[in-house]
């Protein structure tokens, strides 16, 4: 099934009640934004999302992308989409208007991405690296080299990877080997990257490649790795691709899912070296990569809403279809009828709706901290989305894993057969735990980096701003209940806090023991929270007769559920990092 619908009512309800779009954009001094303009651009992104790529979505996972004589071929009609994504300047939405951007606050850009991803994930891979590495560029790049890659980058004309991972160096990237050397005003880069993802395709008239790579003095680990644009063409004097440059896919991997996105082998320097260009300072690449490495995690976690989301629709369509079993008056049951299946549905939505609001959250700190007044609220907001990115990368992808099981579940024996389309979904998330950093580096960041390493200020800041919330949600009566849930996992998330400094301060392996329980309950909590938020702003709504009614009970409904069926996890998840660390710690290597 090709069909997909921007779920838009669910969309602006979120950037509306929870992230309060309006107030963020006055704040932010973007008089001519408002939330009147973001519905807009959310109608007409959601309208190109289901017309126009998703209808290519089935058609990229059974023609995938191939490997032929001029480089790898794009699956069949990838380009002229492409094409008409540039011409309608969907690519320039958050980037500075000094590029040709349009400078939307990135939430709205995030919003506008969960349509590309949703309507067709291994498509959309393309133009999210491409932001990304525009990101790295924006923020660390010189003025010149600015000038010569930013603006074609922004419009799309040209698209943007990140190379990393090599034979050698896969999550470890002090094992880098690919070198530069200095000639003149540039570098010869030689080496392979792999897992290159959309590292060459026929779609556009350059690629721009940024590489990590050693110079002949560079330090040893991860100290001496740099930074280097390297393009798939040599630029003429008029600043048009001109030379093939000295870099070329050798192999395209063959995969479990997203067949439309090619994941490329690369070689440079097979003729005497890449010609590359350094970005910023000598031996800083690391450094300048994690921009753009931050904003694919936060993207990366925003995939697996997208795919649950599509997972989820294909569900539901079939469970209104599908019909097993007679009623006496000899009419037909549809499957969306039995308690099971609604059961499945509802527990889909609930976190769908949860994720949704904790990612949007996310990306509308990154704005509040760009736009702060002064350096101080930088900080704060700079804090709050270390704590939420790999929150959002680790939780969202986790549990788009079980989101999409569920899709297939539902369809039964017809899950498990590629034409119905419920395994492609399936296959193509799961990919998403793994790429940007797997779970298990996604909750050693947040229990080392961002907790145990500042004594758990900017976390014990967050559950005080939950805590606030849940004393504001027990005053409603309709909605006391989910408050009592909500403080359980608050108290469960405050119990592991305390045990992961009290034992992380003792212990340099207790932490990563159970960095990822710890991570999936931050996860339950945050998305708790999210989805209260929003059914408390529904009540408020119904109990003062504004909205649709239908539309703010189902929130309401589908918070309750959540509460009942997801938050209880929480209590589970920290028993297991109260008492079972030390069967992760104890064991010895034989015991394998």
């Amino acid at each position: 099934m090709s069909e997909y619908f921007h779920p838009y009512r669910d969309v602006t309800f979120a950037l509306r009640e929870l992230v309060g779009f309006d107030a963020l954009c006055e704040s932010a001094g973007l008089s001519e934004v408002n939330g009147e303009l973001a519905e807009a651009i959310l109608e007409e992104a959601g309208k190109f999302g289901s017309e126009v790529w998703a209808p290519l979505n089935k058609v990229g996972d059974q023609n995938g992308a191939k490997m032929t004589d001029v480089g790898v071929q794009e699956s069949p009609g990838f380009a002229e989409v492409y094409r008409s994504f540039v011409e309608s300047g969907w690519p320039t939405l958050t980037f500075p208007e000094a590029f040709g951007g349009q400078a939307l606050p990135n939430v709205l850009g995030t919003a506008v991405n969960e349509i590309w991803q949703s309507a067709n994930l291994a498509f959309g891979l393309c133009p999210l690296l491409t932001q990304g590495a525009g990101a790295a560029l924006e923020h660390h790049a010189d003025e010149a080299l600015k000038e010569i890659w930013l603006p074609k980058l922004v419009s799309g004309e040209w698209t943007g990877t990140m190379n990393l991972t090599e034979p050698d160096a896969g999550s470890d990237l002090a094992a880098v080997k690919t070198r530069a050397v200095p000639e003149g005003d540039h570098y010869l880069i030689t080496g392979q990257k792999i897992f290159i993802t959309w590292g060459d395709h026929q779609m556009t008239d350059n690629i721009v490649h940024l590489v990590l790579a050693r110079l002949p003095d560079a330090p040893a680990g991860v100290k001496g790795i740099s930074l280097f644009v390297v393009p798939k063409f040599l630029l003429d004097e008029n600043g048009e691709p001109g030379q093939a440059n000295d870099v070329k896919c050798v192999s395209i991997e063959h995969k479990l899912g997203i067949h439309g996105s090619p994941t490329c082998t690369m070689s440079f320097g097979d003729n005497g070296g890449a010609v590359g260009y350094m970005v910023g300072e000598p031996n800083q690449g690391l450094a300048y990569m994690f921009t753009m490495m931050n904003h694919a995690r936060q993207a990366v976690g925003l995939q697996g809403l997208a795919i649950s989301e599509r997972s989820y629709q294909q569900a539901v369509e079939y469970a209104r279809e599908r019909v097993q079993g007679t009623r006496k008056d000899g009419s037909k049951i549809p499957i969306i009828e039995f308690p099971d299946v609604r059961r499945m549905l509802m527990q889909m939505r609930a976190s769908i709706e949860a994720m949704r609001g904790l990612a949007l959250l996310a990306a509308a700190e990154v704005d509040r901290e760009q736009y702060a007044d002064d350096g101080e609220q930088a900080k704060v907001h700079g804090e709050r989305v270390e704590l939420f990115t790999p929150i959002v990368k680790g939780w969202l992808t986790e549990l788009s894993q079980e989101v999409t099981y569920l899709g297939v579940q539902i369809h039964g024996g017809m899950g498990f057969v590629e034409e119905t389309g419920a395994a492609q979904h399936y296959r193509d998330a799961r990919i998403l735990t793994i790429y940007e950093g797997t779970t298990g580096i996604q909750a050693l960041d947040l229990v080392g980096r961002k907790i145990v390493r500042n004594q758990g200020v900017a976390m014990n800041a967050l559950l005080d701003e939950i805590d606030a919330f849940t004393q504001q949600l027990e005053a409603d009566a309709e909605l006391a209940a989910m408050a009592v849930r909500l403080k359980s996992a608050l108290e469960a998330a405050r119990e592991a806090t305390r045990w992961l400094l009290e034992e992380g301060s003792q212990s340099s392996s207790a932490p990563g023991a159970i960095s990822v329980p710890f991570m999936m309950l931050m996860g339950y909590l945050c998305g708790g929270w999210v989805s209260c938020r929003m059914a408390h702003s529904a009540a408020r709504q119904l109990a003062s007769g504004q909205g649709d009614s239908a539309f703010l009970n189902a929130k309401v409904t589908t918070t309750r559920f959540y509460c009942e069926h997801l938050l209880p996890r929480t209590q589970g998840l920290l028993d297991t990092i109260l008492s079972g660390s030390e069967s992760v710690m104890g064991l010895p290597e034989s015991q394998f």
